[in-house]
């Protein structure tokens, strides 16, 4: 006999070699039904696999992200078992669920149409009626190898040789379709309920670009059919919301091939969103005991080697320039130049703290293949800043910042934001014991001051220290990575800083990195399609619209506008022959907040007449009670 630990930490004895699916069956039938896979030991297997040994098992249903996993990846098989049944030249390279879904990559002679996914879902639906079971088997390598050769699948062949020799090679066959896959999987294609294809894209081979493009097609699967019509609506609305669509709607940025990837080119109104976002940042930072420092787009190379970046972080950085015999790289952080500016002078205690920030552009390297809009770029500005800080300042310190970013994350209307806190990793060498403890605590403690919970990465901080992330949520209620507090004992160390403390010995200080808004690219696109590209009036490019119906108006219009610029609005005039309605449909289409129509009974009155964006007809009035109403929406961030 065996012991099994079940949930919840009761004890149950079973006959040796008794499956993970009948553990199920022996705590409810409902609990079996709705199984499936288990953990045992932690370690995700099959409902088939057979137990031998004392250890912990815990049944996993679809509620369970491991569930959903296994539930989506079994789908994957199944479109691979369609997509060969009704192209055999197809080969399969890999096939894995990602979050809230699933894809498989493909070589295809020509790329995926949408008439092909409509023939898949329905060879799909057929191979699920069939509730044809999935069997787990293992090879030898060259048992492995052959079978792959003669199914003519040269990726899987090539995964194979990839693999460590002691590695265990298993398959999983439904019917006669056959993949290299460690699994776990459900029992039978028939477990799967409901399922939709959503896209095509071209994927490299193993993210290289050196390698050859080949055909992925993505998709999602649910148990219930609810659940499915409500996440492709989810979808439908996220893409309405996509930043790059906002974007070129609105005309805000574009990017080019002329000046290359990943490199953004800001237009007119989204440069004048840009200005907004920064002049408040520059304001809110010196109000918060901040000075704001500038720093070169390039650093001589032995900048780069005292950091570590060209020893870590190379791949990451362009070619460099070379300056009269010299190398230079175009930077890829701000942080070794705040250093330099720390490192032109001595520093007491008495100076200490010193906070600088810096919106510094920065230059990474990214793969072609992942750049995506403003949310993965190859230049980009960071709103950096760095807090040098002795050992006694150095948790009020904390404190401050963390105020501080939901503070401003607060101001442009996210409410909802949940917190990771990554303390110390096995292996570091950069920070004594009692820095990590106390950077650490100090974390800890400055989350409970605000009152909020955190998630404990345990061991997950970067090797040069702790750190806290904070990842907002949208008007959808996705997850974005935005703030971040981290500290560093690695830069001190090599740049060999200090300060001269009380005791009049040299002390190095501590070091805060510290980013509010992450990249003001990323930023902006969260914001577009937070509001889905209606901004609130603060931030919106023009705030008022001006509409004369006729020529007639022309004269008032620009007294008008003259008005609203001297208060410091940001206003157009719509002075073309067009009809009313359809300038009120383009500045509709343009997001603008107010919109004033005027003709020529508003004229004779000395007012205006108002339409909102949200609210549409708000009728006639006068203009300083326009402006309170201005006044007002600005103050509520509406």
């Amino acid at each position: 006999m065996i012991n099994v630990i079940l949930k919840g930490g009761n004890v149950a004895q079973f006959t040796e070699g008794i499956t993970v699916a009948q553990v199920a069956a022996s705590i409810s039938e409902g609990l079996a039904r709705a199984a499936l896979v288990g953990a045992v030991d932690g370690e995700v297997k099959d409902l088939s696999y057979k137990i031998d040994r004392d250890c912990s098992v815990e049944i996993m249903t679809f509620a369970d992200e491991a569930g959903k996993r296994a539930y989506r990846h079994t789908t994957s098989h199944i479109m691979a078992q369609a997509v060969k049944k009704l192209f055999p030249d197809a080969r399969l390279a890999i096939g894995p669920a990602i979050e809230n879904g699933f894809y498989y990559d493909f070589d295809i002679v020509r790329p995926f149409l949408p008439d092909d996914l409509v023939k898949i879902e329905a060879e799909m639906t057929r191979i699920i009626k069939e509730d044809a079971p999935l069997e787990r088997f293992t090879l030898s390598r060259a048992e492995a190898l052959k079978l792959m050769s003669d199914r003519n699948e040269p990726y899987k062949i090539e995964l194979i040789n990839d693999l460590p020799e002691e590695e265990e090679l298993s398959f999983y066959r439904q019917g006669d379709f056959v993949d290299l896959c460690a699994g776990p999987h459900l029992t039978s294609t028939g477990k799967v309920k409901t399922f939709k294809l959503l896209s095509t894209a071209g994927a490299y081979w193993r993210g290289d670009e050196k390698n050859k493009m080949l055909q992925r097609i993505y998709g999602t699967s649910f148990l219930k059919k609810a659940d499915l019509d409500e996440y492709l609506a989810f979808i439908e609305e996220a893409e309405k919301r996509d930043h790059r669509r906002i974007g070129k709607d609105l005309d805000l940025f574009s990017m080019s091939d002329a000046t290359g990837p990943g490199l953004v080119l800001w237009h007119k109104k989204g440069g004048r969103i840009r200005t907004i976002i920064e002049e408040f940042w520059r304001r809110e930072h010196y109000k918060n005991g901040y000075d704001i420092v500038y720093s070169p787009h390039i650093g001589r190379s032995t900048l780069w080697e005292t950091s570590g970046h060209l020893g870590f972080f190379r791949e990451n950085m362009y070619s460099p320039i070379v300056i009269e015999d010299q190398e230079y790289f175009l930077k890829p952080m701000n942080c070794p130049f705040h250093i330099a500016m720390y490192k032109s002078r001595m520093w007491s205690y008495r100076d200490l703290p010193q906070r600088w920030a810096e919106l510094g552009t920065v230059y990474r390297y990214e793969k072609s293949g992942v750049l995506h809009g403003l949310m993965r770029v190859r230049g980009f500005t960071q709103d950096d800043a760095h807090i040098f800080c002795s050992p006694e300042q150095m948790p009020e310190e904390i404190r401050k910042v963390l105020k501080f970013c939901l503070h401003m994350l607060k101001y442009f209307g996210f409410e909802k934001y949940k917190l990771y806190l990554a303390t110390r990793p096995a292996k570091t060498n950069a920070g004594s014991d009692e820095m990590w403890e106390a950077a650490t605590a100090a974390l800890q403690d400055a989350i409970r001051a605000e009152g909020l919970d955190c998630e404990i990465d345990e061991g997950g901080g970067a090797f040069y220290g702790p750190k806290i992330d904070i990842k907002i949520k949208d008007a959808l209620n996705r997850e974005w990575q935005c703030s971040t507090i981290q500290f560093d004992f690695n830069m001190p160390q090599r740049f060999d800083m200090s300060f001269i403390a009380a005791s009049g010995e040299k002390k190095q200080p501590y070091m805060i990195h510290r980013a509010l808004f992450g990249s003001i690219e990323r930023f902006f696109g969260v914001l577009l399609e937070h509001y889905a590209g209606a901004l609130p009036l603060w931030l919106s490019p023009v705030q008022v619209k001006l509409m004369p119906i006729s020529d007639r108006q022309y004269e008032y219009t620009a007294e008008l506008k003259k008005k609203l610029e001297e208060l410091d609005y940001r206003v157009e005039a719509d002075l073309r022959n067009e009809k009313i309605g359809y300038k009120i449909r383009e500045a509709q289409l343009e997001k603008v907040p107010f919109m004033l129509i005027i003709g020529d009974k508003e004229v004779e009155a000395g007012q205006v007449s108002v339409r909102s964006r949200n609210q549409g007809d708000l009728g006639s009035m006068t203009f300083e009670k326009f402006i309170e109403l201005m006044i007002e929406a600005i103050s509520s961030k509406k």
